[in-house]
């Protein structure tokens, strides 16, 4: 039995093995974010052409979401451990690379394997803490400052991208991963235990395929409507052919001696309605984010550093909204968490759509705080109500399933607002429109959530009568020891 003074180093170290997959998540999430206040610069100093400019920033977003099953597969297959520090070392290499990069298609390759990376780290990174802290309360905890590194990834993005533009230059942009993903990778070894393997697991490749070519194609499709318009050919036959290759993935799933994803998980209420909820409030918040961003860059003429300030206040809120709702679920239950963030989320984007035309910035920050606040407090419910679904040996199956939604929904949110930017006789028309269909997303996910989010999983409930049952016992013994026969009765 361990001293009392042994307790506080136990609860100490248990700390490492967050620390350390917090740090390889937070790298991929900056990733997307940083590079956006840098790419004009990038596309000067290496004379790329448009094209080029929009691959370095889309061509790892593509590969880190088209991969994600790939990489949850892999880690159930080779162990989680292994794969996620296969996945930072990958991401660390071509982070060097991307820095070192002396023209634009160097850098666009590199920018591909840097997204393979992220897709080998995301998924096990879910898994790991569902390893390392069985423990419902702890495990809700752990969830809730993983998701927290999204919005400190997604605030320090910007203004950490400018900084280094306006300082150091682009190419620091990529090497501040490397002392990251070296520590991740040392932490991770050194505090995490390791994860079984269960080599028998094949990997469907066709499916695998097929869900890069579903996600290429949509996003592909939706990034042509600002320049085409909704009926032109290209983008209807973009959606046809996304919609195809989704079907192809499901009819290749079912005939599949070792799926890469059973399609008997999706049958479960908690896990497809949790990963939709996941599509739906990234789809609304980085499509947020980024009509936000051009708004105050292009119509109100801020700097990249000063859109970065702009949008702190929506960013910032969420990491406390993260780490309350890690704490609130053990008492509330995961479903009135999720709902109360997604109907808040919505009352904030509602609020700019109705805000009318060129609104003073002081009116925009509460629904922007709103809608970071509502979407990081309803993610941590929404990603323990996914893993909390999945069977033994399908979690990095699970997460990655969860994540590819959510990155599926931020890729569309950021490819519809800027088509509805592009298209609308109005500028401000078309961004109250996005608005508008952000909010409507956060509605339709609070409804989801009443359906498919359980109130209260069993071991929070289990915990939750544990302190009764101890009462009911105590009082049994004071009644025992009791000498009065009618007490006894």
């Amino acid at each position: 039995m361990p001293s009392p003074e042994a307790a506080p180093e136990s609860e100490q170290q248990s700390w490492a093995p967050l620390l350390a997959v917090c740090a390889g998540y937070f790298m991929v999430i900056l990733d997307v974010t940083v590079i956006n206040v840098a790419v004009p610069v990038i596309g000067r100093e290496l004379s790329a052409s448009l094209t080029g400019i929009q691959w370095i920033t889309d061509g790892y977003t593509l590969v880190f979401a088209g991969f994600l099953l790939t990489g949850g597969a892999l880690g159930d297959r080779l162990g989680n451990r292994r794969v996620f520090c296969s996945g930072v070392a990958v991401f660390t290499a071509s982070s060097a690379a991307c820095a070192l990069a002396p023209n634009a298609p160097f850098l666009v390759a590199a920018r591909l394997v840097e997204g393979l990376g992220a897709a080998l780290i995301v998924p096990g990174s879910l898994a790991l803490l569902q390893q390392a802290y069985p423990a419902p309360t702890a495990r809700s905890r752990a969830f809730g400052l993983w998701g927290s590194m999204a919005g400190i990834a997604a605030s320090v993005g910007p203004l950490l991208g400018g900084l280094l533009v306006s300082t150091v230059g682009w190419r620091w942009v990529f090497l501040i991963n490397l002392p990251v993903g070296v520590t991740c990778v040392v932490l991770t070894l050194r505090h995490v235990a390791r994860s079984p393997r269960r080599t028998t697991r094949a990997l469907d490749w066709p499916a695998q395929c097929a869900v890069v070519a579903a996600v290429a194609l949509l996003t592909a499709a939706l990034n042509e409507a600002g320049r085409r318009g909704w009926s032109d050919p290209v983008f209807l036959a973009g959606v046809g052919l996304a919609v195809l290759a989704a079907a192809a993935f499901a009819v290749r799933e079912r005939l599949a001696q070792s799926p890469v994803l059973p399609l008997s998980l999706l049958r479960s209420r908690a896990m497809s309605g949790g990963s939709v909820i996941g599509l739906l409030f990234n789809f609304a918040f980085y499509g947020m984010l980024f009509t936000a961003s051009v708004e105050f860059q292009h119509q109100r003429g801020y700097s990249a550093l000063g859109t970065g300030l702009a949008l702190f206040p929506a960013v910032a809120t969420t990491m406390f909204a993260s780490v309350l709702s890690g704490r609130l679920t053990r008492r509330t239950g995961d479903r009135p968490l999720v709902i109360s963030g997604m109907l808040l989320a919505a009352v904030g984007l509602a609020g700019w759509a109705a805000a009318g035309a060129d609104p003073a910035y002081p009116l925009l920050v509460v629904p922007m705080m709103a809608a970071g606040f509502g979407t990081s407090f309803a993610l941590t419910g929404s990603t323990a109500t996914v893993m909390g679904a999945a069977p033994p040996g399908y979690s990095g199956a699970a997460s990655a399933l969860f994540n590819t939604t959510r990155q599926i929904g931020s890729a569309t949110g950021v490819a519809l607002g800027g088509s509805l930017l592009a298209t609308a006789t109005d500028y401000n028309t078309g961004l109250r429109t996005s608005m508008a269909i952000g909010a409507l997303a956060y509605l339709t996910a609070a409804a989801l959530a009443w359906l498919c989010v359980p109130a209260k999983s069993e071991e929070t409930a289990r915990c939750l009568s544990a302190p009764g049952r101890r009462l009911r016992s105590s009082l049994q013994a004071i009644r025992d020891l009791w000498p009065c026969e009618r007490w006894r009765r």
